[in-house]
């Protein structure tokens, strides 16, 4: 049995979505599943429970586009055994959709963790041939340039702070206005200084991963909250401490609009909720196209700050790698490699602070 034979024909010109895990096959959901079983000291967990919860969602989703993409063509067969619609005929006609919508490097990344998960639903199917089309890909890709995309971090910080020291001044804007031109011009500025992953950054939450200590705020994660699997405290520079204690004080609480008291730093301001990763990415995207010109995402301040530190931060050959957090292959002492991420934050301020008039 079809979809089609459940529903009214769906039309191969609906937008494209990645199919729910609820409106899978049944094998394929009851097999995904078992898959993300965690184990436990009792129990073994399933192939992929290992996992982060991030990352099995992401493999979720694109094995999701792929019966999406079957759905939509009406060759989505519900009743099928777990994996066995992951087919070379299929496959190809899939990438050729792939190939006329998005980049090659996201075709080979599809690929790739559509036949990862495949092997997590059914590890006993013969995926010879779909390792070999992904090897191709992977030839084939040709990634875009980030060079037009690149804005060094000093011109990310003096946005952010311009950004806030203009929404303070202006007597016009409404609260709600202005509380969310600071929350991004905040945004920009905290995530030039500390460049963290988007996930950890949406994720800041007062008083746990995000603390005032003595006088300063400090970012805390712990070696669970980040993907390098290392602890990653780093103090924000003081800098942004009026900033963010105006933010706190007075903005956040007109962003939250009254509304049950929750502790995510960033607040939405058409819901009073906590942002999403997506939320994030749109206002820092947005509000970086309309200051600066250019639509910077949350992880190319990453590149930025690595690439910062190469040119200006000579006497300090492993700064960059500290700031985001990475070890440095030639270290192998991972009590040096937490040490140096405590001092990188001060040390990059410092690089910044050479090049643009902070007060």
């Amino acid at each position: 049995m079809t979809r089609q034979d459940q529903t009214k024909e769906v039309p191969a010109t609906n937008p494209v979505r990645s199919l729910p895990i609820g409106m899978w096959p049944e094998a394929d959901r009851m097999a995904w599943e078992l898959a993300c079983i965690p184990s436990n000291r009792l129990r073994r967990g399933g192939r992929a429970g290992h996992l982060k919860a991030v990352t099995q969602k992401d493999l979720a989703s694109r094995y999701g586009l792929y019966l999406d993409h079957l759905d939509r063509h009406q060759r989505l067969a519900l009743n099928a055994a777990a994996g066995s619609q992951v087919t070379a005929a299929q496959v190809d006609a899939y990438v050729a959709e792939l190939k006329s919508r998005v980049s090659s490097v996201t075709v080979y990344g599809s690929i790739s963790k559509l036949r990862t998960a495949a092997q997590f639903i059914a590890p006993f199917l013969d995926l010879t041939w779909l390792v070999e089309i992904e090897k191709d890909l992977r030839f084939d890709m040709v990634p875009h340039s980030k060079a037009d995309r690149l804005v060094l971090s000093e011109v990310l910080l003096e946005a952010g702070l311009t950004l806030i020291a203009e929404a303070e001044s202006t007597a016009t804007l409404s609260d709600l206005e202005k509380a969310r031109r600071i929350r991004n011009g905040l945004m920009i500025a905290f995530l030039s200084l500390c460049p963290i992953r988007l996930r950890n950054f949406t994720a800041l939450a007062i008083a746990a991963t995000f603390r005032k200590i003595e006088n300063s705020w400090w970012i805390v994660l712990s070696a669970a909250d980040t993907k390098e699997k290392r602890p990653d405290e780093r103090c924000v520079h003081g800098i942004l401490a009026p900033a963010i204690e105006q933010y706190l004080a007075t903005h956040r609480p007109v962003l939250m609009k009254g509304g049950n008291s929750h502790s995510s730093l960033w607040v939405s301001s058409n819901t009073g909720l906590a942002m999403s990763d997506d939320g994030v990415r749109h206002a820092i995207k947005a509000t970086t196209k309309s200051t600066i010109g250019i639509d910077v995402c949350p992880h190319m301040f990453r590149t930025s700050g690595a690439s910062t530190a190469a040119i200006h931060g000579g006497t300090n050959p492993h700064l960059g790698s500290a700031l985001l957090n990475h070890s440095d292959p030639r270290v192998t002492e991972k009590h040096y490699n937490f040490a140096t991420a405590l001092s990188a934050g001060q040390a990059f301020t410092e690089v910044l602070q050479s090049y643009i008039r902070i007060d």
